[in-house]
């Protein structure tokens, strides 16, 4: 039996012109995971990695402070869903920048609003795959673990489609897949077990590399 680890990227840069960045907080989240998986004696035998710019600087912290970390298998399937274009598909008008948390709520209000209007089909949001196809490109990801290895895996790609695998194989509803999603925090771990036939839920959205006072401040969901 092996175990698959999906870690989200660490804090990118919401709010800014360019999300997909890192801060240099999220480089030190990923740097002190890299420390956690080496320090417990973890080598992986493989390592996908969505195409975002996100998750290749997330998976270079990572692996500098792991020190031995194999060459990724980049897999488009595990980017990110377009929150900007299932946002506008629910609300066409001009949106304030989030820099407060009114408007931050609001924000998240109407992602989740167009997430549950994409997963239904009743959207097509601009520049996105249908839903179910979307989901494809992350169970894909899934089964080539299964069917190509036997030992630790690593995964690195974002909330969306790391809660997507988790509602995926037990089955939950639609909202419920949403909620896991909005909870999911920067540079947390998922765990499955798997076997060639299918994949067992572990853990969720853990940060056993944060879990220290003077890393107190280091835990956040953007």
């Amino acid at each position: 039996m092996g175990t698959l680890y999906l870690v989200r990227h660490g804090q990118a840069s919401f709010g800014a012109a360019d999300y997909d960045q890192l801060s240099e907080l999220g480089t030190r989240q990923c740097h002190a995971l890299g420390q956690w998986f080496a320090g417990r004696g973890i080598r992986f035998e493989a390592v996908l990695r969505g195409s975002l710019r996100r998750h290749v600087q997330s998976l270079a912290a990572l692996a500098q402070g792991h020190g031995d970390v194999p060459a990724a298998l980049e897999w488009p399937g595990l980017n990110e869903y377009d929150s900007e274009a299932l946002i506008r598909a629910v609300h066409p008008g001009p949106l304030a920048k989030p820099d407060t948390p009114e408007v931050y709520r609001a924000h998240f209000r109407l992602l989740r609003e167009g997430l549950q209007r994409w997963m239904a089909g009743q959207t097509e949001p601009a520049g996105m795959p249908r839903y179910t196809d979307w989901v494809a490109g992350i169970t894909a990801a899934m089964d080539h673990v299964r069917q190509q290895h036997r030992g630790d895996v690593l995964i690195v790609s974002s909330g969306g489609p790391i809660s997507t695998a988790v509602g995926q194989v037990l089955g939950t509803a639609p909202e419920t897949t949403i909620e896991l999603n909005m909870r999911i925090r920067n540079s947390a771990v998922t765990e499955f077990a798997y076997t060639p036939k299918r994949h067992m839920l572990v853990a969720y959205n853990h940060l056993p590399h944060l879990d220290a006072p003077e890393r107190r401040d280091w835990l956040t969901y953007s």
